[in-house]
Order: C-alpha cells, then structure tokens, then sequence
C-alpha cells in the first residue's frame, strides 16, 4: 500500500487485528481521521512496507506482539494499548471500524500505559505457563470424574490433604 495525497498526513495508525480481515484508521496531528482502510491479511502485512515511519496503535491481544515485532523492525514506533483500557473510548456498536477509532483516541489519553512487546522467547515461556495450567485443570477434572464415579459404586476416596 503506497501512501496517498490525504494519507502523506498521517502521523498515526490506529490496527484493530483480527484473524482474516484488520481495520486500519489513519490520523493526522490534529487527531482527525484521514484515511480507512479494510485489508486482507496478506495486504496489512504489507500495509506499512512503503510509508515513512509513524506511530501503529494496537490492543494487546493474542497476535499484537508478532505484528509489533514486524512493524518495529521497518522503523514504525508501535504501542500495544490494554484492552480493558480502550473499551471506554469505543462509541457506539462494536465493530471494527468503531474499534479503530476507539483505539485513535485512546492513543491520546495520557494514564493509559501500553503493554511492553514480548519477544519470541517470552512469548515462548507464557505459551509453556499456559500449557501447564490446562493440564492442571484437566487431570483435576479426571480425578475429580474418576471419584464422583467410584462414589456412585459406593467406593469413597477422601480428598487429598492440602500441603
């Protein structure tokens, strides 16, 4: 995507990710939106190839950190904003384009604090931390189903004492 007459303004990129189609809004300075753009995945990934280096605003979320990584790495400066935190400057119906915006204006607001970009190995390290936890919970769910059966037959297995 190459940069248009009222797109060479922008200073800030406001990206609502998501895994097929991501919302981009375009400010300029003066905080007005100058441009819109719906892309492809294989589009927004070229989305910032061609224009000088701005400011990309994204919620924090599942794919944020890799797409932050990417942009970094062409001179952008990028910003992951907490969800919890945009919410209250989405207006009206969540959609896409109202998320976008959403996240312009959050971008301005001085007492949010972004969320610092994982590297790989950190985001290596979470993925094994939450691996674990869902093996904790489901062999606590088979032991759990396993008693509850056994209890049915008349057999009663205690509870393990905490330690």
């Amino acid at each position: 995507m190459h940069a248009t007459p009222k797109s060479a303004a922008a200073t800030t990129a406001a990206v609502d990710l998501a895994k097929a189609v991501f919302e981009l809004a375009f400010a300029d300075a003066d905080r007005r939106v100058v441009e819109r753009r719906r892309l492809t995945r294989t589009a927004f990934a070229r989305a910032f190839d061609n224009r000088v280096p701005m400011r990309i605003v994204m919620e924090a979320c599942g794919s944020a950190h890799s797409w932050a990584r990417h942009f970094a790495s062409l001179g952008h400066t990028v910003e992951l904003l907490p969800a919890h935190d945009v919410r209250p400057y989405v207006r009206r119906n969540k959609t896409d384009r109202t998320d976008a915006a959403g996240l312009l204006e959050a971008a301005h607001c001085a007492s949010i604090r972004c969320v610092p970009i994982k590297s790989p190995s950190q985001q290596g390290i979470q993925g094994m931390h939450r691996v674990r936890e869902l093996h904790k919970a489901q062999r606590t769910a088979a032991i759990n189903l396993a008693r509850g059966l056994l209890r049915e037959f008349g057999v009663v297995i205690p509870p393990a004492r905490p330690r």
